[in-house]
């Protein structure tokens, strides 16, 4: 019978990575919430302009950016089940923090309430006071969840590397990062609905209490991952088979992972030294950028260009076939280096390398969404979802190519370091994209670009950044790193 237990293998390594699914879902609705309520529920009450909105998705951009670079460090130091906890117990009480910003608002510029507030004359003194105090507000509450968010996929990929050989991490890493697209793909179908409810009933502007539901859904993932997660050397409930399966690419023999002895370590200065972190900055910093545009302005594209306000039917469809195409099709991103590596005997990174040159693509199809979207703006939302799901392909293929390359031991300390490459990205495009879009509407058919006037012409120029990233991206990191070359410690 003992031996017979053995031989079968538990699969308790797909229940860390479902466990990591929901922690990155429940990331990605509180990053949310924010793009889903400013333009139809914040921006009245407080007098925002697209360039305000900017300067707050840019903020949290940079400072996510800067505490990246030592998250990972952090979760390193204080290893994967401490680390992770901190994260996600900061982010959760950050993303909450949000919904104070409408209060103090009221308070600092002395009004009576909210609704006095909003009655204020657009462009007027007051109402640029009101947008300024507020602003900053929020920028305060985004930089505590950005400190927090930025925990988050360190401890993850460390994780999927504690859990899972090389040859499907990719999968497992798509996997979990699918509930960033699950996350956008619930998003839409529950938060404008619930800030409208809370309107509905009196209840401050409704948009508060959209953060706070959702913000406290972190606190209930961290009794979970409290009970369930231990090393799998040292978990109950992984047995001797799965063990040897997990660990089937180590050196050291599975008996001797076992001990306390501390894996060899990298120093934070010396991992800017190989050509490897810097080929992962590269895809981070080209890419990221792209897909929090998508996340961070969907929303208000298709408000601006269609008139849907994000609470109605149609927003929620579009919004949601948008991700529903993403979540469904980025999961096979990890499983075409795991075909690649066993049906095509290609070693993991070069299989990596090859979707991720496939998946490059994909995000061209962004040049096409203008031009058809004055036929109907579903084709802006499937051309969007296929670019979406491109990103998220690409992006599940490049966090494994740390896995395959570094000592497990940095892992964290790396992702972090193309974390803080990749919010420096998105800081640049979100901050670039408010302040155009902005004067571009100001300038109307005075702009033009490709044929496009006004704020079409500037959401024009940033499909067309956003399509060729991936394609830059790539052969840049092709150029750096050539071909497989594992970094010792």
């Amino acid at each position: 019978m003992n031996a017979i237990k053995t031989k079968t293998m538990t699969n308790f390594r797909w229940v860390m990575c479902a466990l990591l699914f929901v922690a990155t879902t429940v990331n990605y609705l509180d990053r949310q919430v924010l793009s889903l309520t400013w333009k139809d529920f914040i921006a009245p009450e407080f007098h925002w302009t697209d360039d305000n909105y900017g300067t707050i998705t840019a903020v949290f951009s940079i400072v996510y950016a800067a505490c990246m670079l030592f998250a990972g460090k952090f979760v390193d130091f204080m290893g994967t089940k401490k680390g992770y906890l901190w994260a996600i117990g900061v982010w959760s009480a950050g993303a909450v923090a949000h919904a104070l910003c409408g209060w103090l608002t009221v308070q600092l510029e002395g009004y009576a309430s909210a609704a006095e507030m909003a009655a204020v004359e657009t462009g007027s003194a007051a109402a640029l006071l009101i947008a300024t105090t507020s602003v900053w507000l929020f920028v305060a509450a985004r930089c505590v969840l950005a400190l927090g968010e930025a925990g988050n996929f360190p401890a993850a990929i460390k994780v999927t590397a504690e859990y899972f050989p090389k040859k499907d991490r990719a999968f497992a890493t798509s996997i979990f990062n699918a509930g960033a697209s699950v996350g956008a793909l619930a998003a839409p179908a529950t938060i404008p609905l619930l800030a409208q409810y809370f309107k509905d009933l009196g209840i401050g502007g409704g948009w508060e209490m959209a953060f706070v539901i959702i913000g406290g859904l972190g606190f209930i993932w961290m009794g979970f991952w409290v009970f369930l997660y231990e090393k799998p050397e040292k978990s109950k409930y992984v047995n001797g088979a799965e063990l040897v399966y997990i660990h089937q690419d180590d050196e050291t023999p599975v008996a001797e992972t076992k001990n306390d002895e501390k894996e060899p370590q990298i120093s934070f200065l010396r991992c800017f030294t190989f050509r490897q972190t810097w080929s992962f900055i590269t895809g981070k910093f080209f890419t990221d950028g792209v897909w929090w545009f998508y996340l961070f302005w969907a929303p208000a594209y298709f408000s601006d260009q269609y008139g849907y306000k994000s609470s109605s039917s149609e927003a929620i469809m579009l919004i949601f076939t948008l991700y529903a195409i993403v979540t469904v099709l980025s999961i096979y991103g990890g499983y075409l280096p795991k075909l690649f590596v066993e049906k095509k005997g290609m070693n993991p990174y070069n299989g990596r390398m090859l979707s991720m040159l496939i998946f490059a693509f994909f995000p061209l199809l962004a040049l096409f969404a203008q031009p058809l979207g004055a036929y109907s703006a579903w084709w802006p939302a499937i051309i969007i979802g296929l670019a979406g799901a491109g990103h998220q392909a690409w992006s599940a293929n490049l966090f494994s190519t740390i896995g395959d390359m570094f000592p497990k031991s940095t892992i964290a300390t790396i992702t972090g370091i193309g974390g803080m490459a990749g919010g420096i990205g998105s800081f640049l495009i979100n901050k670039g994209a408010g302040a155009l879009f902005t004067y571009s509407e100001a300038q109307g058919s005075a702009f033009s670009f490709l044929g496009f006037d006004g704020k079409e012409a500037g959401y024009m120029i940033i499909f067309c950044i956003c399509a060729v990233a991936y394609l830059v991206g790539w052969i840049i990191m092709k150029a750096l790193v050539p071909k497989y070359k594992p970094v010792v410690a």
